[in-house]
């Protein structure tokens, strides 16, 4: 499994209600679980700056990781960036093999 890092930028006109928001993230949570059940939520933080949430998933590859933001996206509400992340442990396992 890869960890994958998703930043979402929800749009104002979704930001109505805070129940609205919450409407939201379960109407997201319940289709990721749905179309994507190897799909592992880490974390959720809402975050300052030009993103308003950022998540952190375990996925098995790249199109699992891509159908998570695409779900995401699909409510309208939304447009999402994903990067690839590698656990420090598992990075510094690179740098000791590298430095062999």
């Amino acid at each position: 499994m890869s960890t994958y890092v998703v930043l979402t930028r929800i749009s104002p006109e979704s930001m109505g209600s805070p129940a609205k928001l919450r409407k939201l993230e379960d109407a997201v949570k319940q289709k990721v679980s749905k179309h994507c059940p190897k799909v592992k939520w880490l974390a959720s933080y809402a975050v300052l700056g030009p993103y308003d949430y950022l998540d952190l998933i375990e996925a098995p590859d790249d199109v699992a990781a891509s159908k998570v933001a695409t779900i995401i996206r699909s409510f309208g509400h939304a447009t999402t960036e994903t990067w690839g992340a590698v656990p420090w442990d598992r990075f510094k396992q690179t740098l000791e093999e590298l430095a062999s």
